[in-house]
């Protein structure tokens, strides 16, 4: 693969992973585009494993708190509002694991197709753009409920359409039920860190039954920048949207959208 292709590809992967916009669309207009080949899965597993280990580095005094108040909960039985945060992270998971597990070949057959993907990028957008017109919330993180949980949780499963983007359902139900975008955002990336462990864990089980060979070095330049940028993403995206919102994202969904279903159509 080539070197231009591998950066490229490990930025892209960075910026959409965690950015309400659909790594999935960016997934099917790159090659058209570009003329690449596929990556392989190899590279694509290094790319989650990058913005995996972003979202840990810089949610880490969160996720050390959690694991801490977490182990009390077990333990001692004492629970507190970082307690209940990784309890919640723990069951909001479940709906998507198990609409992965059940859905899985439905959604591949199915729904792998680009005027899904535009559908779910315009649907979605729109939506998206109406929660955060119209919400105002102030709810912080700590302050979920537990149909809050099952709300976002439910929603994130959505995200297995292709175009819907996982980052964009979740802050859309997090707006929804009352928190603040910063705090819906939050929620958010620290949901995908089990989502995106359980995928790349998925991912490297199928590798080694495949037994391809592996071009490690491109892997390694994958991870590292995948890593830089998606940390930066996050960074910037939460500073982002306490000022401006999310109608700029909405906006180029829309138009991403608009794309898709002229390359394709």
């Amino acid at each position: 693969m080539p070197l231009t292709q591998t950066i490229a590809l490990a930025i892209i992967q960075g910026l959409t992973e965690f950015l309400p916009v659909s790594s999935s669309a960016h997934l099917l207009l790159v090659p058209v585009l570009t003329g690449w080949e596929d990556q392989g899965l190899a590279f694509d597993v290094g790319l989650h494993a990058g913005s995996l280990a972003a979202v840990i580095l810089y949610f880490r005094d969160d996720i050390f708190a959690m694991a801490a108040a977490w182990w009390r909960s077990i333990f001692k039985g004492t629970m507190d509002d970082k307690a209940r945060l990784a309890w919640a992270v723990i069951f909001g998971t479940i709906p998507v694991g198990l609409a992965g597990i059940l859905l899985r070949d439905v959604v591949a057959e199915g729904f792998r197709s680009p005027v899904v993907t535009a559908g779910g990028l315009i649907g979605f957008g729109l939506l998206l753009g109406w929660a955060d017109w119209r919400t105002k919330g102030e709810k912080t993180a700590e302050q979920l409920r537990w149909r809050d949980v099952l709300f976002i949780g439910c929603a994130q499963a959505v995200a297995l359409i292709p175009g819907t983007s996982r980052s964009g359902i979740t802050i859309t139900a997090g707006l929804l039920a009352g928190f603040s975008r910063r705090e819906a955002a939050r929620f958010s990336f620290l949901l995908s860190i089990p989502v995106i462990a359980l995928a790349g864990l998925w991912e490297t089980r199928t590798l080694v039954q495949m037994g391809q060979a592996v071009d490690w070095s491109a892997v390694w330049i994958g991870i590292i920048i995948s890593g830089i940028t998606a940390y930066a993403c996050i960074h910037y995206f939460l500073s982002f949207i306490r000022r401006i919102g999310m109608q700029p994202f909405v906006a180029y969904r829309l138009l991403l959208g608009i794309v898709l279903l002229f390359v394709y159509l």
